[in-house]
């Protein structure tokens, strides 16, 4: 599943969801083991980090980085789980295609020292209340509604040659 900027999708009846995305990046070391992604605090917002690649920095040593996620599941628990084991000889980086986590996500460097760089995308999903329909929107809803009220049309009558 992909998003891009101001893409919007129907999320009901009573609304639709406008969702933008920002790219997202943050390094792990020995200094910074870990990262916490938060979204800002509004109530008609929410922030999801979708990571993308995992992947070790430049003058990363010979010894296994291992990167883990701490996030809610489901149910509302917190758990942690490790995305990546990386080795600057056999495995110096990792696709996790769009593994996408509600906001608010830990990510930390739990084995080795690093650099590790995190990347991803930040997305906002924003809930938009029918009456902010785009000018385009209300157009097309116009035009329906005109073509409903249209009466039906009806052959005309051929003349008979006399």
């Amino acid at each position: 599943m992909s998003f891009h900027d101001d893409e919007s999708s129907d999320v009901g009846p009573s609304g639709q969801s406008r969702l933008e995305s920002f790219l997202f990046s943050c390094e792990l070391s020995s200094k910074v083991p870990f990262y916490t992604f938060q979204g800002d605090e509004e109530e008609d917002l929410e922030h999801f980090l979708e990571l993308r690649t995992v992947c070790l920095g430049n003058g990363a040593k010979e010894e296994s980085n291992v990167v883990e996620v701490t996030a809610m599941n489901h149910q509302g628990k917190t758990i942690s789980v490790p995305v990546a084991n990386l080795h600057i000889k056999c495995l110096p980086m990792v696709s996790l295609g769009e593994f996408e986590l509600k906001a608010p996500v830990t990510i930390r460097l739990k084995a080795g020292t690093g650099p590790v760089s995190v990347s991803g995308l930040h997305l906002i999903a924003t809930q938009v209340e029918d009456s902010n329909l785009s000018e385009e929107e209300e157009e097309e809803e116009e035009e329906e509604e005109e073509e409903e009220e249209l009466p039906a049309i009806k052959p005309a009558k051929k003349k008979q040659k006399q």
